[in-house]
């Protein structure tokens, strides 16, 4: 259970909803650290209480920071942090430090390797060059809030981004980097998940054991000149999931 917080109150004067100011004062206590991950939150009668508006409200707010991968639910139990979960659901064209910064995650990035290889048989495929083609290989082990959720191995077409396999210092954002340097603006970009297992190499990165459940995702984005990244992620079970709303 939680220590003492201190709890922004909603304002009735202000124009925006109650459980929308509700759940903004619980993502603030997730944010800065008063609430860490794993820790289980008070009660709806509770919250309601220190919150000063009705269980209802608190109800409205709790399900949208749940749906926002901040908090979980656990029947009998209560209602614990989440902060280092990623949710992966419809959205739009990001990059991995983009949907961080949407659920209010403070990114992580760890460069493992950068080098050029010669494209295999799979890369090339992917990215419609013929194999043995040189690309720049990135891979980086990518987290949360502290936390390892997964590894990344990106491929580029040596061709698209001359002298990248070269740089040194830190690596911001990959489609920053591209966009700034190269301008290279993904347009699409084709996702395939699948279910899988953390191989041993990795699980010492991602602190599981080996063949801890993972899923393996394959991103292929292109820009109006054709693919220019394949990116194969190799992500947490635990702490990485997949929903979707269904409409009749």
């Amino acid at each position: 259970m939680t220590g003492p917080a201190t709890f922004a109150r909603p304002d009735r004067r202000r124009p925006e909803p109650l459980w929308h100011q509700a759940g903004e004062a619980l993502r603030a206590l997730i944010a800065d650290g008063t609430w860490t991950d794993g820790t289980q939150i008070p009660n709806e009668a509770k919250l309601s209480e220190l919150l000063g508006v009705s269980r209802i409200t608190v109800r409205h707010a709790l399900r949208n920071l749940e749906e926002s991968g901040l908090l979980r639910r656990e029947h009998g139990r209560g209602t614990f942090v989440r902060s280092s979960t990623v949710i992966a659901g419809v959205r739009g064209l990001t990059s991995f430090t983009q949907e961080m910064a949407e659920r209010g995650l403070v990114v992580g990035s760890r460069l493992i390797e950068m080098a050029e290889i010669p494209a295999s048989s799979e890369v090339a495929d992917a990215l419609e060059i013929p194999a043995g083609s040189p690309v720049c290989m990135i891979r980086r082990l990518r987290g949360g809030n502290d936390l390892p959720i997964g590894i990344q191995t990106a491929y580029l077409p040596v061709s698209r981004v001359p002298g990248l396999s070269a740089m040194t210092g830190p690596l911001p954002s990959l489609y920053e980097l591209l966009r700034n340097r190269y301008g290279i603006a993904p347009q699409v970009a084709r996702e395939i998940y699948r279910v899988g297992s953390v191989s041993a190499e990795d699980a010492e990165l991602l602190d599981v054991r080996a063949e801890s459940p993972a899923f393996i995702v394959h991103r292929i984005a292109a820009d109006n000149h054709g693919p220019f990244e394949f990116t194969v992620s190799i992500m947490r079970g635990d702490r990485y999931e997949i929903r979707s709303k269904l409409y009749l």
